[in-house]
């Protein structure tokens, strides 16, 4: 059975994809490829980000990224964040799935853990109970981390131009950033797929691919072809 008609058969449900990873790990470049590869399947694809993904959750982005914000308080910095994201899951992401279409978003929940739980140091308790008023129970059915060594990721980032308010953050901010990544990935392997972000462009795409492959072969509950050949497994 080919990859296209599996993924047919589900055109009727929305599927929620988030995109992780440090700055410069890759996330933005492989988003569209992801989407263009979906819609050649015949879905439609909603692809949106965090912090924004709506007007008012695009103005707060701007407060949060503005490196002349530099000293915001830490728990003003959480509550934006669900604030923002309150707004993309009311105004994008929900009506988004519930239409059927599926969701690819440049970061979620799983940043707000490792950003602020991790680099700022801040009690994980505090942010799943933001995470349960705003999201109640939706998660993501896939979540893509885009694994890199902080060193590298942040010379990646820093040569695009200016850098923002994250981006300014130190090497040990970012490595405390990934350790909280990694350490969710082992707690939740059923929903995150690795990816080794250091690999070459093409490589990263088809581990992309491959991990698309598994969550239609999961939403499916039988074995569907990840040879490339249009055979079943």
């Amino acid at each position: 059975m080919s990859l296209s008609s599996a993924v047919k058969s589900k055109r009727e449900r929305g599927c929620f994809i988030t995109l992780e990873g440090i700055e410069g790990a890759g996330k933005s470049t492989h988003i569209a490829p992801l989407s263009t590869l979906l819609a050649s399947m015949g879905l439609r694809v909603v692809t949106t980000r965090e912090p924004g993904g709506s007007p008012i959750a695009e103005r707060i982005r701007a407060l949060l990224l503005d490196p002349g914000n530099t000293g915001m308080d830490e728990t003003a910095e959480l509550l934006l964040m669900f604030a923002a994201r309150a707004e993309h899951l009311s105004k994008t992401i929900r009506p988004a799935l519930e239409s059927g279409a599926w969701v690819l978003c440049d970061r979620f929940t799983d940043a707000t853990y490792a950003y602020q739980g991790g680099g700022r140091g801040l009690d994980p308790r505090r942010i799943a109970a933001l995470e349960t008023l705003v999201q109640g129970d939706l998660r993501p059915d896939l979540t893509l981390l885009f694994d890199l060594a902080p060193a590298l990721g942040l010379a990646r980032a820093r040569g695009r131009g200016a850098a923002d308010r994250f981006e300014s953050e130190t090497l040990h901010f970012f490595e405390a950033v990934r350790a909280v990544y990694l350490e969710r990935a082992r707690a939740s392997p059923e929903r995150y797929y690795l990816i080794d972000a250091a690999a070459p462009l093409s490589d990263v795409g088809e581990q992309v691919e491959q991990a698309l492959r598994a969550l239609i072969e999961t939403r499916r509950g039988e074995t569907v072809d990840v040879s490339g050949t249009g055979e079943e497994a």
